[in-house]
């Protein structure tokens, strides 16, 4: 039997005739000739792996680049002020005072985690955390934005509890708090729910690290977990490509995480970098070993030569083609001075992490890989990572998109009748998106380390970073498909201003932007429409209320056959509070204080939840946002915080007015006494928009009495509309406190919480107890 001949480059030069299986591995006939033009002869069977993931829709942003070129296109000199590292690295950077450096970012592992969800959702977070590491930074939190399908569809109970419990085993043994997020049921995500995953750390400026290779001389080094064979063409297969109706096949696409050896792995990266042995360093996510060679030796601008033998299997049967392409997890590569190699070896023999030398960087800007003395790769790596194919696809105007905004929501029936407003209030705070989550955050834990300040169900997540001064950060995360399907434009900067008004309304200021952009197939030219409008909205956003985008992600492909999800541009917003002792809880504490409503009531109904829920209607326009509004109320939020004039801040959104009240009264458990009336003849409407109206730019507030001139005069001195709705109520003796809405109905917090917290199990099963903090 003849032993087989490795392709080498030789090979690779004298066979040309060679067939080679660029379509399985994704790639278009055109790329693969394109890469034969590249090199000037076909590509070994080592390089077309190589290309193949690194020229994938997840990896290269082909479809994506000359959309996301606008956030670096609008950007102001206020943008700037604080931003340390921007888009192009693992992550976005922000300067938060003190010396303190945050870094943050979101990302999607959508299909893994319909397929597998435990391991797609673990491996998700896994990777993000791995990001943030990369950074320099100590990840500190992480927060999750979750779509399933229909919460009464058969298959939702699986995809539900394996995304779940893999999000809470990966965080949990990480020992990192989870401190937010969103779960939102739809038919749409039906076969393709989202699964993003944020995580956030901090360090100091000094302690920045960047994925450049430099230095010639300097060793390439692998350390952390074995490669093995999972995760095998994940960038490049699984999340490049749309879901046949044939359901789940693509198992052994999908990684399997290991949090322990990650926790491990943190101690050892931040142990390197306290003592200056690393020179630049990148996380092995997506493509693997193809991604970080390339990267780190095109970032740098320098060459690098790698013998893949060296590399530590898992499974010896791997072939080379496989182990450049594996994305198995807990792995990082970092470049390595020649005279400091001994003291890095002793930190990670330490701590017990198996490490590897696999080569050099070179000053010849050839990336150079050898299997057992032969030569199977020699590239450019800027051509395999930053010049790859950028597409233009063609744009169409949706065909069905003026029909849709057409058939507007003012058109459906609105009651004065209190009995149906009750009805609907309480169909509403018990539907799957309004509904109580403690079924999912129950399962996390968020008080772990101890800086947690506010979490579930607050609208935003708070950590201290510094002890001494209770310097922080908040962080929230939002978007409303319901709202992009009808205007994708509008539907990102609504995304947006919630995001923002969230963060606001806990007395933090908020800072800098990351976004997780979900789509459809980009091969669909109405959803490459949708994808240019929400990128122009969220950067047009950006730049009028001062926010940089700070780096992200774009997910496409997901979609069922020829169904795309809802336009789903995840945002999530970065806030700095200079004392987290001085953040603003969502609910009230105490009776006897006044409720003001910030902000004005519009008939916006189109795309609500009360329009989605009550009549099961999708249609018209999603509310009107006014940025300049928004930033006006945030920063009379801010000094309202400054100044302690105010016990409580909520945010309107989903389920308008009704549902914000309700969630304050159960936050504590401290009733309250609401009006209308004033809210009704000031801003023009009936009964049923003034309690289920999704209009922007509302908050309410809770304010003790002996504050009350003060804070009215705070909004007449800013010009923002504020109205006196009600006040906290204490139980009468015997009596349980309740939400009453005088001349509508009263229902207890008992009641409240009995309505909101029995969807989810009734669905899923028993809601395990409460994390104790």
């Amino acid at each position: 039997m003849s032993t087989p001949v490795a392709d080498t480059v030789q090979h690779a030069t004298a066979t040309p005739e060679k067939e080679q299986p660029y379509a399985a591995l994704g790639l278009k006939p055109d790329e693969y000739a394109q890469i034969k033009t590249i090199l000037g002869r076909r590509p070994t069977s080592g390089e077309l792996a190589m290309y193949s993931v690194m020229w994938s829709e997840h990896c290269s942003y082909k479809s994506s680049k000359i959309y996301l070129r606008r956030f670096g296109q609008k950007v102001s000199e206020e943008m700037k002020s604080r931003l340390m590292v921007g888009m192009g690295q693992n992550a976005g950077v922000v300067d938060v005072g003190e010396g303190w450096a945050v870094t943050f970012k979101v990302e999607s592992h959508n299909h893994p985690s319909y397929i597998e969800p435990f391991q797609g959702a673990a491996t998700g977070v896994g990777g993000i955390v791995r990001d943030i590491i990369s950074m320099g930074a100590r990840p500190v939190a992480v927060m999750d934005q979750l779509r399933f399908g229909a919460i009464d569809h058969p298959d939702t109970p699986r995809v539900v509890h394996g995304v779940t419990s893999g999000i809470s085993f990966y965080a949990n043994c990480l020992g990192l708090p989870n401190i937010g997020g969103e779960t939102v049921f739809d038919a749409v995500y039906q076969g393709n729910p989202l699964v993003n995953a944020l995580a956030v750390g901090v360090m100091r400026h000094e302690d920045i690290k960047l994925a450049n290779a430099t230095g010639a001389g300097n060793k390439v080094v692998l350390f952390g977990a074995r490669t093995g064979g999972d995760g095998i063409g994940g960038a490049s297969i699984l999340a490049s490509d749309t879901f046949a109706d044939g359901g789940p096949t693509k198992r052994p696409a999908v990684q399997v995480g290991d949090p322990f050896a990650e926790k491990v792995l943190i101690e050892c990266c931040l142990e390197l970098y306290k003592a200056e042995l690393v020179e630049a360093i990148q996380d092995l996510g997506a493509a693997g070993i193809s991604c970080a060679t390339s990267e780190l030796a095109a970032n740098g601008g320098s060459g690098m030569r790698v013998d893949l033998e060296n590399v530590l299997l898992r499974d010896p049967s791997l072939t080379p083609e496989e182990i450049l392409m594996s994305e198995s997890q807990e792995r990082m590569m970092a470049i390595v001075a020649p005279e400091k190699l001994d003291a890095f070896l002793a930190v990670t023999s330490k701590w017990d992490v198996e490490t590897s030398v696999l080569g050099e960087v070179t000053g010849d800007g050839r990336l150079q890989i050898f299997w057992h003395g032969e030569q199977i790769v020699d590239v450019d790596p800027s051509t395999v990572a930053v010049d790859g194919p950028v597409y233009e696809r063609p744009v169409a105007y949706p065909t069905w998109i003026d029909a849709l905004q057409l058939d507007s929501a003012a058109a459906l029936p609105r009651t004065d009748d209190p009995a149906v407003l009750k009805d609907q209030f309480v169909e509403l705070l018990g539907s799957a998106n309004l509904a109580d989550t403690s079924w999912v955050t129950n399962q996390y834990d968020y008080y772990v380390m101890g800086n947690t300040a506010l979490s579930f169900p607050d609208d935003a997540g708070m950590i201290r970073v510094d002890e001494e001064s209770g310097l922080g950060f908040a962080i929230a995360t939002d978007c409303n498909g319901r709202y992009c399907q009808l205007d994708p434009y509008a539907g990102a900067q609504l995304a947006l201003a919630e995001a923002y008004r969230n963060v606001a309304v806990t007395g933090a200021v908020p800072t800098a932007v990351t976004d997780c952009l979900n789509f459809g197939s980009p091969e669909n030219p109405e959803v490459m429409w949708q994808f240019g409008q929400a990128v122009d909205g969220l950067a047009d956003a950006c730049l009028e209320l001062g926010v940089p985008v700070t780096g992200g992600n774009v997910s496409f492909y997901n979609q069922t056959g020829d169904t795309p999800i809802f336009p789903t541009p995840v945002v999530g917003v970065l806030g700095i509070i200079d004392d987290v002792a001085r953040r603003i809880p969502s609910g009230w504490q105490d009776a006897g204080e006044n409720i003001y409503l910030l902000g004005i009531t519009s008939t916006e109904l189109s795309g609500s939840a009360w329009a989605g829920t009550v009549h099961g209607h999708l249609g018209g326009r999603p509310p009107a946002v006014d940025l300049a509004a928004e930033r006006r109320l945030a920063e009379l939020i801010q000094a309202a915080s400054q100044q302690e004039l105010v016990s409580s801040a909520h945010d309107l959104s989903s389920g308008g007015l009704g549902q914000a009240l309700a969630e304050a009264v159960m936050r504590f458990g401290v009733g309250a006494r609401v009006w209308l009336r004033e809210i009704m003849e000031r801003d023009g409407v009936d009964a049923a928009t003034a309690l289920f109206s999704e209009s922007t730019g509302r908050v309410i507030v809770s304010v003790p009495r002996e504050e009350d001139v003060k804070f009215r005069g705070l909004c007449e001195g800013r010009g923002y509309p504020v109205l006196r709705i009600g006040v906290t109520d204490p139980a009468a003796d015997g009596d349980a406190p309740a939400l009453e809405v005088q001349d509508v109905f009263t229902l207890t917090v008992p009641e409240l919480r009995a309505i909101s917290q029995a969807t989810f199990p009734a669905a899923f099963g028993a809601t395990v107890a409460e994390p104790v903090g």
